[in-house]
């Protein structure tokens, strides 16, 4: 007894110690780790822990930064390097850290749900494309998957150089992004990774913004806890149907009911720990999961953007989305059966919402995709041409290149004898039709019942509608639907976005 008692006395002593000593490093952010790339031309943040009153400085290029740790916490900002390296960073306090390799270049936040979190070998022609990724000028990085109920502090993850190895579990839209740029521009980029697949919108806000606002509080906040409420219920029938099937020996196939998401829960766990990061801006790829509430989106999505922006205090920063691609919803309809008549859409009322963020707030881009859709599958293997777009956006929006590098989007219509003038904006050198006459083009009268008109470009920017069942059209619709089949390009072969002229009501908006 007495050897047992004096053997935990000296392992408390030890476990004291050990823990003192560890209070006493100067440790860093889980962002900042060797591989990693810093914001070119920003003032960096860099910040991490150390026992208080201990002073930590920071020595990058020549230059370097102090701080004295308070509260247990430190932070510095250095000035604003120009792109190059690879360079050492060396944090000193009462112990030494020192990351190597170190790139500064550009660097872009990636989130969304599952078609941003959508792998890089699980995507067409991947064994090809993944051995051609070796990029010492990208480095990547993917934030563990966490929910919480408060914002944490800390990410336990690890910066990585791009190539063979490191890439087929990395984001396919991030890894084509980050290529289409880093060629483009010539410096190094860095992704952060962040996203999880079928999250709706509102878990990537934060409980302050969504508890501002009334209508987010009653339809958002308030209505969790029933929902949580029905998934236990649901989830205690299933546990005693898969026990009562084991005991009978008899075999059950049921889905185990999913998790409800619980608002803010992905902002707390995986976008607060990345705040202050010195970023160049965001890729964003969601908006499925809200689609059944696409009328609420058109607000929910610029207050995310406004959010992002506010919590980071880095100004307007660029925020790139993508717009829903097409998709029939596992209806297995055929293509004739899917263009028999113009129908309403909740996926094409999301696509306007998405829309809508570009209109109302500065350098906020859309990288549309009508042409990349699978008719059957909600994940569509090409994320190549996603990412391309994204770095085409980027390069117009983020670093003012002048050139052919967004979509057509609607304008404006005037309607006049019996025909409706579409003009558009961002067509480049001008529109074109691939493939024959203009497809996805519907008028509708007076009685609002939309039909599919004959189109045809008549300038640069103008598209004339018309139909012969319609003598008095009052609004025109493109590319509305769930699947959209279009042809209209802009002639650097960027896809015109779908549009509606008319303010009808929205088949999402709610009942009450």
């Amino acid at each position: 007894m007495f050897f047992i008692r004096h053997l935990r006395l000296l392992l408390s002593a030890f476990l004291v110690c050990s823990a003192l000593l560890a209070r006493a490093d100067v440790k860093l952010h889980g962002l900042f780790t060797d591989n990693m790339v810093l914001q070119r031309d920003a003032t960096v943040p860099i910040w991490g822990w150390a026992e208080d009153g201990e002073r930590v400085t920071v020595h990058f290029r020549g230059k370097k930064a102090s701080a004295v740790a308070k509260g247990g916490k430190w932070m510095v900002r250095l000035g604003k390097f120009k792109a190059g390296g690879p360079d050492f960073l060396t944090v000193a306090g009462r112990n030494v850290v020192t990351l190597s390799n170190v790139l500064v270049g550009e660097v872009w936040i990636a989130s969304g749900q599952s078609n941003m979190e959508w792998p890089m070998r699980s995507t067409f022609n991947a064994t090809q494309e993944i051995a051609a990724t070796a990029n010492r000028l990208i480095r990547l990085y993917t934030v563990p998957k966490l929910r919480a109920d408060a914002p944490v502090d800390n990410v336990a993850a690890a910066w990585e150089i791009c190539g063979p190895s490191t890439v087929p579990g990395f984001s396919a839209v991030a890894y084509y992004f980050a290529r289409d740029l880093q060629r483009a521009l010539g410096v190094p980029v860095g992704i952060i990774h962040t996203s999880w697949g079928g999250s709706p919108a509102e878990v990537w806000m934060s409980e302050r913004v969504l508890s501002s606002n009334p209508e987010y509080r009653r339809d958002i906040l308030d209505a969790y806890p029933a929902q949580l409420k029905r998934f236990e219920d649901t989830l205690a029938q299933f546990v005693k149907e898969e026990e009562q099937a084991k005991k009978e020996g008899k075999p059950f196939n049921k889905r185990r009911p999913g998790t409800p998401w619980k608002p803010a829960s992905l902002y707390n766990g995986m976008i607060a720990p990345l705040i202050p990061f010195a970023i160049q801006g965001a890729i964003w790829y969601q908006g499925e999961s809200n689609a059944g509430r696409a009328w609420q989106y058109r607000r929910l999505f610029p207050d995310l953007i406004l959010n992002w922006r506010r919590d980071w205090a880095q100004g307007d920063f660029p925020f790139l989305a993508v717009q829903l691609a097409p998709w029939d919803k596992n209806r297995k309809r055929s293509l004739e059966e899917i263009t028999a008549a113009p129908e309403e859409s909740d996926w094409a009322e999301l696509r306007e919402a998405q829309v809508h963020a570009t209109k109302i707030l500065p350098n906020v881009g859309l990288a549309v995709i009508t042409d990349a859709g699978e008719k059957d599958d909600i994940h569509p293997p090409r994320k190549a041409i996603v990412g391309e777009r994204l770095a085409l956006a980027a390069r117009v929006i983020a670093y003012g290149e002048r050139f052919a590098g967004l979509s057509p989007m609607y304008r404006r219509a005037t309607f006049s004898g019996g025909r409706a003038t579409i003009e558009f904006d961002h067509v480049g050198k001008g529109l074109v039709a691939r493939g024959g006459e203009l497809k996805g083009f519907a008028i509708a009268g007076p009685d609002r019942k939309f039909v599919w008109a004959e189109a045809r470009i008549t300038g640069p920017d103008k598209v004339v509608v018309r139909s012969p069942l319609v003598a008095e059209p009052i609004a025109v619709r493109f590319g509305w639907a769930d699947y959209p089949v279009v042809n209209l390009f802009s002639e650097a072969g960027l896809p015109a976005s779908p549009f509606r002229t008319d303010d009808f009501p929205m088949v999402t908006a709610p009942k009450y």
